[in-house]
């Protein structure tokens, strides 16, 4: 082993980056942009291979339906790290794209790639005006409020047996094909999270994020509160019924299930597992979180029990979340340097 000479020394590979900004790339070597780009493209590489090493179909419908959870969970993470509100309307949003997209598609007869766009953006607007509302509200209370929403819209469809009534609709136009199906749903998934990141990292980003800190201060600025709220709350809606209509065309089945509580509890639950306020932690979560479920399936409601274990073990002993402990000890690589 060779000992570094006297006229070296260690230093973090980041420190250069941080002196000048993340941002200016161009003034960079290409060692510290590799350093930059080497996690993204891990990340977009492995989501594109994962399919093609993954033998069994079943298990692939099973990552299929975890990128879908994952969306959820960038929206969940979003709302909550960024704007300051913890929604807990996860399947409201679910069961609205849902039911959009398969009214599209049977009634409309419209397909696929034009009822998930449709389904995405009406019902991002629809859940947007119907949380309007509840926008000054913070903390638990809108928490509660769109919790009510999912369960509410579950028990109008099936007493007033309104949209195929507990039956559901049915009938619904598939992708062309299971490899169509996930490479759809991979790219959407990833340009959702760059796209969320680079936002947040723009002038909008660092208003949502005075919103959630000092909103009085923002309203002295004179930017109205209630907008950006807004359109917070539309980006993540829309996230949310993508994902819904991306999953009545890959079950071919739409129903008053969308709205069930997993889908808000497992998005949050993926959160607490990867980190919060980083927008891949999520997805990490959801990766780790939703294969462990259908791992336990055969244990029944006894399922409940593991996971409530994975929670409590990571809340007390990795509270900060996979990727963010990533990321910190990443940033501390070191390398020797002349001086």
């Amino acid at each position: 082993m060779t000992l570094p000479s006297e006229q070296e020394r260690k230093e973090r590979i980041d420190r250069g980056i941080k002196i000048r900004s993340d941002s200016i790339y161009a003034m960079m070597s290409h060692r510290e942009l590799s350093y930059l780009t080497l996690p993204r493209l891990i990340l977009i590489v492995g989501m594109l291979m994962i399919p093609l090493v993954i033998p069994s179909m079943y298990w692939q419908r099973v990552f299929t339906i975890s990128c879908i959870y994952a969306l959820l969970a960038i929206s969940f993470d979003f709302l909550a790290h960024y704007v300051g509100l913890v929604s807990l309307g996860g399947a409201f949003f679910v069961g609205t794209g849902g039911y959009l997209a398969a009214i599209a598609n049977t009634s409309l007869g419209l397909p696929p790639w034009l009822t998930v766009p449709l389904a995405t953006l009406v019902g991002g607007g629809l859940c947007t005006l119907l949380l309007l509302p509840c926008l000054p509200l913070r903390g638990v209370y809108f928490a509660i409020v769109s919790l009510m929403y999912p369960l509410f819209l579950a028990r109008v469809i099936e007493a007033l047996d309104i949209l195929g009534g507990t039956d559901g609709i049915m009938g619904i136009d598939s992708f062309p094909n299971h490899w169509v199906e996930q490479y759809f749903i991979i790219c959407i998934l990833l340009l959702i999270l760059f796209g969320a990141r680079r936002l947040v990292n723009m002038d909008i980003g660092l208003v949502l994020r005075g919103v959630k800190d000092n909103d009085q201060a923002i309203r002295a600025s004179g930017i109205s509160v209630t907008f950006y709220k807004s359109v917070a709350v539309f980006i993540a809606s829309a996230m949310g019924c993508l994902s819904g209509a991306c999953l009545v065309h890959i079950y071919m089945w739409s129903g008053i299930s969308q709205f069930a509580l997993d889908f808000s509890i497992i998005p949050i639950a993926a959160t607490v597992i990867g980190g919060g306020g980083t927008l891949v932690g999520p997805l990490l979560g959801c990766l780790i979180l939703v294969p462990i479920s259908e791992l336990l399936r055969d244990f029944g409601t006894l399922r409940i029990v593991f996971y409530a274990l994975i929670l409590v073990a990571f809340i007390i002993f990795r509270s900060e979340g996979i990727m963010v402990y990533g990321q910190r000890k990443y940033h501390q690589f070191e390398r020797w340097i002349k001086y």
